[in-house]
C-alpha cells in the first residue's frame, strides 16, 4: 500500500453548488465537486450527546463530510502533530479530509446528520484506529 504524507494544509472546505428559489434550496454533489471519484456514501445520525465518531485515519481512502442537518465538530491531527478543529453547520459546505489525517467527530447537535462520501468501499485494512500507531505509521 502506498501512503501520501499529507498535512492539515491539504484539508479543504468545498462549496457545494446550491440552487435556491421560493420553493427552498437544493444542493448537488457530483464527481466534479469532489477531488476524488466517489465509491461509497453513508451518513451518521442519532449520535448521543457526548459521543464521538471517527477516531481514526485512513491509509489511502479520502473522505468528504457535510452537515446536512444540524452541526458537529471535526478535530483533525496530521502526522506532524498539528491540530485544528472545524465546525460543520451548513448543508452547502463540506470538508475534504485527505488520507493520513486523524479525525474525530464530536459535539453533535440535536438532529445532526453527517453525510460522508468516500473514495473507496469499506476496507478494514485501510483504517488506523490507534493514535500511537498513526503517529508511528511509516
Amino acid at each position: 500500500m502506498k501512503s501520501l504524507k499529507l498535512e492539515l494544509k491539504d484539508l479543504r472546505i468545498i462549496d457545494i453548488p446550491e440552487f435556491k428559489d421560493s420553493r427552498g434550496a437544493l444542493s448537488v454533489i457530483e464527481n466534479d465537486v469532489l477531488p476524488f471519484k466517489m465509491k461509497r456514501v453513508f451518513y451518521l445520525y442519532d449520535v448521543p450527546k457526548g459521543s464521538f465518531r471517527g477516531r481514526h485515519a485512513h491509509i489511502e481512502h479520502l473522505t468528504f463530510m457535510v452537515a446536512i442537518n444540524g452541526s458537529f465538530e471535526v478535530d483533525l491531527t496530521d502526522k506532524k502533530g498539528k491540530q485544528i478543529k472545524i465546525k460543520l453547520d451548513k448543508p452547502n459546505k463540506g470538508l475534504f479530509v485527505p488520507n493520513m489525517i486523524w479525525h474525530e467527530l464530536n459535539n453533535f447537535s440535536d438532529g445532526a446528520v453527517c453525510l460522508v462520501i468516500a473514495s473507496d468501499i469499506h476496507d478494514e485494512n485501510d483504517y488506523i484506529v490507534d493514535f500511537d500507531s498513526f503517529k508511528n505509521f511509516k
